[in-house]
């Protein structure tokens, strides 16, 4: 008989927001895959759990996965934890997850804290939709095309940043997101937890008048673009679209796709403005 797979959620920072839960299944399992074995120490010793171990982190990933499949497929139950948070969100874990999907090993999850949820619940931007986009790419060229291709997204924009890229990151969505209000949450549920809220410039601001440490999470306002049908409406979409650096087709086909429209006559207009 196959063993069981716990996907653990482990507290993203205040040891108190682990559940009774969570406490018992690490207490019942066979094994702890952990994804740093001495990070999840701090929390097993906390709670006096003592567990055997093995550690799946960044490039041991794959290897290790291959062991703990044959520890569940042998029978072994396993609890999957990350540093922080849900493993396989912003984290590793994921390759392992697939593989026991493949394998027909029974998956529970265990939830808990999630950084980004949290941070969203105190944005005060909407949160009826939103798309959470984890880490953005660490070269300022793909993160701006990134950011660009987001442009036109009504949904809020979440997204989690390192401390030594915070202020570069915010300074590129100010010129991709000119206007929009926004929200940086910092350290969620540890000592030093701080929110600021308002446009980005305002954030950039009080960025630079405090210490910049610790981990991020960015909420942004979507675009608000409401009721847009004509293509006279449209057009400033699309040059604005093609001055942040898309090609010409490509922003008009953004625009059409949002707003119903046709991708050839509006394509046209924007040719025919242009020269006007």
């Amino acid at each position: 008989m196959k063993g069981l797979l716990y996907i653990v959620s482990t507290p993203i920072g205040n040891l108190e927001d682990i559940t009774l839960r969570a406490l018992r299944i690490l207490k019942e399992v066979d094994f702890i895959a952990a994804e740093d074995t001495r990070h999840s120490l701090k929390l097993l010793n906390h709670y006096g759990i003592s567990k055997p171990m093995i550690s799946y982190w960044k490039e041991k990933e794959q290897v290790r996965s291959d062991e703990i499949i044959k520890k569940l497929l042998s029978g072994r139950s396993v609890a999957l934890i990350s540093d922080a948070g849900t493993p396989g969100i912003s984290d590793p874990g994921a390759v392992l997850i697939r593989k026991a999907i493949e394998e027909h090993v029974q998956i529970i999850p265990v939830p808990g804290p999630s950084a980004f949820v949290s941070a969203l619940s105190l944005s005060g931007l909407p949160t009826d939709e939103f798309s959470f986009l984890g880490f953005l790419p660490a070269g300022k060229t793909q993160r701006q095309k990134n950011l660009t291709e987001l442009y036109l997204e009504r949904r809020t924009l979440i997204f989690y940043e390192a401390p030594h890229r915070i202020v570069e990151t915010l300074a590129d969505m100010e010129m991709i997101f000119t206007g929009r209000n926004a929200a940086v949450a910092k350290e969620i549920t540890k000592m030093h937890e701080e929110i600021l809220r308002g446009t980005i410039p305002e954030i950039i601001a009080a960025l630079n008048q405090s210490t910049v440490a610790g981990e991020y999470v960015i909420v942004v306002e979507g675009n608000k673009a409401e009721g847009r049908h004509t293509i006279d409406e449209v057009l400033p979409e699309v040059f604005s679209l093609m001055r942040k650096g898309l090609g010409r087709k490509e922003a008009v086909r953004r625009v059409s796709d949002i707003y119903g429209l046709s991708k050839k006559e509006l394509y046209n207009r924007s040719l025919n403005d242009e020269i006007a």
